[in-house]
């Protein structure tokens, strides 16, 4: 008899439908997956038969063929084995074909029947909203995560069982929107950074705007607590970022049990041993890297020049275009990637340049300051020092600004970014693209002298050019001007010397 039940797989971020056909048909006792499956999904035979059996239903002694349609695309993960369960069951003549229909099935299978929690299961249930299923059945830790996509009946299970049971009664009770959620951390404030007031208005800037930002300074100075204090002063996601975000870490695994919904910006700090694959995602099936984890967020890189030159390559795609294109003979997957790029080094490998007592050597600086190609630089629209502390600032006892009120500041800004660009598919300076320059950052003419005649000593790219006036909009954004003065243009043009970084 033949049985079918519908399921999905995934393709980077997003799901696709799959039907999933079962045949049992008289023959020596065997149990075939066709249609592209991975060794996880053939593996699900072993874990099917041991399931229905302990769960007090009749395995079939035939011959089995299970069909993932469409036959010509991957199919991934242990998230097919109770579909392939129902299914057999169904084809068995142990389980109606009615009680299966305008329902989709994801889970996988324990030995002893229970289900398991899978991943990817957010965009799957946006696509069964979609396409107007009547519901999803799936494991109960993953009930919360698959509400959030709202208008789709949810039914939790713990074990086959109670699927079975409650798809025979037509009992399967719905989920309640709303349990599950989680708040993230906030990271670190900036009340417990004494000095460096330079540094913190850079990232205050960079905050405000969403620009790529360069930190330079000797071991100890704070560029790294600066990095991990710049999510405290984010804007919280709204709805739609939240989906994405959510969608992404659910696709890769990494969505924290007790969470549904991502509220917080993500913060992701790779060591800088990771591999290209890693960054930027990749694999036989290919898996979000670090810049896609870290998209609507901060991607932190410590001692940037120990990154191999060739990953630190690969970061030109996302820092211009905002997503990565991963090429496979299969297909080509697209991930998003718009992020806040915060990086920081040493000014030489000792990291002792300035302070009167390094031990470097010229070549020994050229070579630690080459490891950075110049279309990187380019891309990073802040370079600034962090110089030592002195004693008074690490000694002296008054409390610094606290991040709630450097993020008030930041909010608003970005409420006059949204307002501005309320009909495109962007919200930061930092994601404007020529056109847009033209229309909103325009210069009175004693500031278009300056940035002339700075354009020309300094040598400047048509990107450093567009980055000086969007880092000059955000400085303006953050000051309630509307029209880009003098002094805002001053500043933004002493953020890109890279003097900062040169030996």
């Amino acid at each position: 008899m033949l049985a079918a039940t519908r399921t999905f797989s995934l393709l980077g971020i997003d799901g696709f439908p799959v039907q999933l056909e079962v045949d049992i048909s008289r023959g020596l006792p065997a149990f075939n997956v066709v249609g592209l499956p991975d060794p996880a999904v053939k593996e699900a035979g072993s874990r099917v038969k041991a399931a229905l059996r302990n769960s007090g239903f009749q395995f079939p002694v035939r011959r089995i063929t299970v069909n993932l349609s469409p036959a010509d695309m991957k199919k991934e993960g242990p998230h097919f084995d109770l579909p392939m369960a129902l299914g057999i069951l169904t084809a068995s003549e142990q389980l109606p074909q009615a009680a299966l229909e305008g329902l989709c099935f994801v889970g996988e299978l324990s030995l002893n029947g229970r289900l398991r929690p899978v991943r990817g299961v957010l965009p799957m249930a946006l696509l069964a909203r979609n396409l107007g299923l009547k519901g999803m059945v799936l494991p109960r830790d993953n009930a919360a995560e698959a509400c959030l996509a709202g208008d789709l009946p949810v039914y939790p299970a713990d074990d086959l069982n109670q699927v079975v049971k409650g798809l025979a009664l037509r009992r399967l009770p719905p989920f309640a929107p709303g349990e599950g959620r989680g708040q993230r951390g906030q990271g670190e404030d900036f009340c417990h950074v004494k000095g460096q007031e330079g540094a913190k208005r850079a990232v205050e800037i960079a905050a405000a705007g969403g620009h790529n930002l360069l930190m330079v300074g000797p071991p100890g100075a704070g560029k790294t607590m600066l990095a991990r204090c710049l999510p405290s002063i984010l804007p919280p996601m709204n709805r739609e970022e939240s989906l994405e975000v959510t969608k992404i870490y659910s696709t890769a695994g990494l969505l924290p049990g007790a969470e549904a919904l991502l509220e917080q910006r993500p913060f992701r700090s790779p060591h800088h041993s990771i591999s290209m694959a890693a960054l930027v995602g990749g694999g036989r099936f290919p898996r979000p890297g670090e810049v896609t984890l870290a998209h609507n967020g901060v991607l932190f890189m410590d001692e940037l020049p120990e990154f191999h030159k060739n990953v630190l390559e690969l970061l030109r795609q996302p820092l211009e275009e905002g997503f990565v294109t991963i090429s496979r003979s299969q297909g080509t997957v697209r991930f998003p990637s718009a992020f806040t790029l915060v990086a920081a080094m040493n000014p030489c490998s000792c990291g002792r340049l300035g302070t009167g007592r390094c031990t470097c050597s010229d070549g020994v600086i050229n070579r630690h300051r080459n490891r950075l190609s110049g279309p990187l630089m380019d891309r990073i629209d802040m370079y600034i020092a962090v110089p030592p502390l002195p004693f008074e600032a690490l000694s002296w006892g008054g409390g610094a600004e606290a991040s709630a009120d450097i993020r008030r500041r930041v909010e608003g800004a970005r409420e006059v970014q949204h307002a501005r660009f309320k009909s495109r598919d962007f919200h930061c300076n930092a994601h404007m693209v020529p056109r847009h320059i033209h229309q909103h950052c325009r210069l009175k003419q004693d500031a278009e002298k300056l940035l002339r005649e700075t354009f020309t000593r300094l040598n400047l790219s048509p990107r450093s050019y567009h980055r000086i006036l969007k880092l000059s909009r955000t400085i303006a954004d953050l000051e309630g001007w509307e029209d880009i003065e003098l002094h805002h243009l001053a500043e933004a043009i002493q953020y890109r010397s890279e003097n900062k970084v040169s030996p």
